[in-house]
């Protein structure tokens, strides 16, 4: 018996290093193609290591196009989106795992049907709601239909749910404590892992964002880095060594956030219980 499961764990170890490699294989391809020049993209067999690294390609992203400000309107999006969505969730998840009101679970349900309706159902509808606010052409018409996230509020829930337990909340109210300081003080230290992942998870939904952005962005000056990534592509070819330099240059936020947060990432979806 000992013998068979190391051979399943063996097994099952070999299964997830191929799938991780296959993960990994698109992203490594990346890195070496924003380092080659673009007549050894057309050597036969292709090499992953590049014959000479040619840094050029990381000035021409720059000088094709204000990539620095697409950076920052990209960075700008996606905190304040992750910031909004944490806070929204947090309070909608609390609520609605701990408040007891007539209607309030399906309100909930509501909010978690959402979830599955895809973005181009109600894209057009919230372009005109857009249209109407006269938010066309600026930041708050760029960013507020990622202020909420019905996934959010489900999860925020769901940990509220499994790591505070109700006698906290009751010794709170007997200590004096009103619903705000008990939210602020209480509730929000003990969810610092949840709210990391999600955050995470906001922070690169907004950031990958493309659809939304063009369609209420026309001015240059509001382009995000996905819009900029694509002004790299002329109707008749595609300079594959710029877009991957700019693509690898996008990708780094994401891996610094990854890096620092990981910890909190893995707490919160192992689901650990209150401490």
């Amino acid at each position: 018996m000992k013998r068979r499961n190391q051979i399943m764990t063996a097994l099952m170890m070999l299964f997830l290093t191929l799938g991780a490699l296959i993960m990994v294989i698109p992203f490594l391809w990346m890195i070496s193609t924003a380092f080659k020049t673009p007549p050894e993209l057309t050597i036969w067999p292709p090499s992953f290591i590049p014959h000479q690294f040619n840094f050029d390609n990381f000035a021409a992203v720059f000088d094709m196009a204000p990539f620095h400000l697409y950076f920052y309107n990209s960075l700008r999006m996606a905190v304040f989106s992750a910031v909004a969505i944490v806070f929204t969730s947090v309070i909608a998840g609390f609520i609605f795992a701990k408040f007891k009101y007539f209607g309030l679970t399906f309100i909930f349900s509501i909010f978690l049907a959402t979830a599955i309706i895809p973005f181009e159902i109600y894209m057009i509808p919230l372009y005109m709601q857009i249209q109407k606010l006269d938010m066309l052409n600026k930041f708050s018409g760029l960013v507020l239909p990622y202020l909420v996230m019905s996934f959010g509020i489900f999860f925020m829930r769901q940990n509220v749910i499994q790591q505070i337990p109700d006698e906290i909340l009751e010794s709170a109210k007997v200590d004096g404590a009103n619903e705000w300081r008990t939210f602020f003080q209480i509730v929000m230290p003990l969810l610092v892992a949840p709210m990391s992942a999600l955050g995470i998870f906001a922070f690169i939904e907004a950031w990958n964002a493309f659809v939304w952005p063009l369609l209420v962005v026309g001015d240059k000056s509001l382009f995000t880095m996905e819009l900029g990534l694509a002004m790299f592509q002329s109707s008749f070819s595609i300079d594959m060594t710029v877009m991957s330099a700019g693509s690898l240059i996008s990708v780094i936020p994401i891996l610094i956030v990854f890096i620092f947060l990981r910890r909190h990432i893995i707490q919160s979806i192992s689901m650990t219980g209150g401490k």
